[in-house]
């Protein structure tokens, strides 16, 4: 009787083992792997955000760069992470909606590779001129291509990357040639923008707003649809005068597929809580991101949405794929 009640009771604690895992989640500190190197916008806000995940789930929460291929290398380690909540993404949108169309190597199934969370922020991008361009507008930066072909060029951090695409999309609405520069990361080709090498950039508000606040480079227009929040006085694309132009990214929260519903649930929670946390908002804000919170089905969707529109920027732009 006594070894009945035994195998009885162990049982129990056998079948009741995952609910309890997952009600004590997270028990142990969780690793947040970043897909790009230390310094840079993505990594700079993800630490930031983990400060504020570790608070809200009282726990560790440790920043893993893992830097390679415009961010897939961590989205792959990620994929085929343990889906137990203790791996988790801090992923920016080329990643999911643009490497894997230019990197032949790399591919991405949106419904089957990962348990997309939720979006944080979104970020635009901002196009910056040499000072002493004699233009002031982006009319005018047109019309300068139009009498100067072949001579005004363009940086970006490499072939396909959002400011890459940025740059080729604002070709393809204006019919322009301009000559693309790529370079191994945003800031080289910001001091060659600054150094009068190249004509113009699109960069990330977060990292270009000193430049322009110094006057190293000038500010003719933002990608987003509204004015954004760090730059104020710089119109929109549409402001400016190019019909239906919007290039907004955003950082968002993913995890391996198959993580439980109530991880999931318990980290929505969490996201809901930093977003409305006015210091995070403040924080965000000053390097020009929007904070915009969705949940993990709308983050997928938009994914798929931005993956199909620059499918067709890059066919048209005829951009080899690696």
């Amino acid at each position: 009787m006594k070894s009945k009640i035994l195998v009885m009771i162990a049982a129990g604690v056998l079948a009741g083992g995952p609910a309890l895992a997952q009600e004590t989640w997270p028990a142990q500190p969780i690793r947040l792997v970043v897909g790009y190197a230390p310094g840079g916008p993505v990594d700079t806000t993800a630490r930031a955000f983990a400060k504020y995940l570790g608070t809200e789930l009282k726990q560790t929460v440790v920043v893993e760069n893992r830097a390679g291929a415009s961010g897939m290398i961590a989205a792959e380690s990620t994929s085929r992470a343990t889906p137990d909540g203790y791996t988790l993404n801090f992923v920016a949108s080329p990643t999911m909606t643009i490497t894997p169309l230019i990197q032949r190597a790399h591919k991405v199934d949106h419904d089957k590779d990962f348990t997309f969370i939720g979006q944080l922020v979104n970020y635009t991008n901002v196009l910056v001129i040499n000072k002493d361009l004699p233009v002031t507008n982006i009319k005018e930066l047109i019309e300068y291509a139009k009498k100067n072909p072949n001579t005004v060029s363009f940086g970006s951090a490499g072939v396909g990357g959002s400011n890459h695409l940025s740059a080729e999309l604002l070709k393809q609405k204006t019919g322009t040639e301009m000559l693309h520069v790529p370079y191994k990361g945003n800031a080289p080709a910001m001091m060659d923008v600054i150094g009068g090498k190249i004509t113009y950039m699109f960069d990330i508000t977060s990292t270009a707003i000193p430049f322009i606040e110094s006057g190293k480079v000038r500010a003719l227009a933002v990608t987003s649809r509204e004015r954004n929040s760090g730059l104020p006085n710089v119109p929109s694309m549409i402001e400016a005068g190019v019909d239906d132009y919007e290039v907004t990214g955003w950082y968002g929260l993913i995890g391996p597929a198959k993580l439980p519903e109530s991880v999931v649930q318990r980290l929505h929670t969490a996201l809901h809580n930093i977003t409305k946390d006015d210091s995070f908002i403040k924080q965000m804000n000053s390097g020009g991101y929007t904070v915009v919170l969705t949940d993990g089905e709308a983050l997928k969707q938009r994914a798929k949405r931005e993956y199909a529109m620059w499918d067709d920027v890059i066919k048209q732009a005829k951009i080899l794929e690696n």
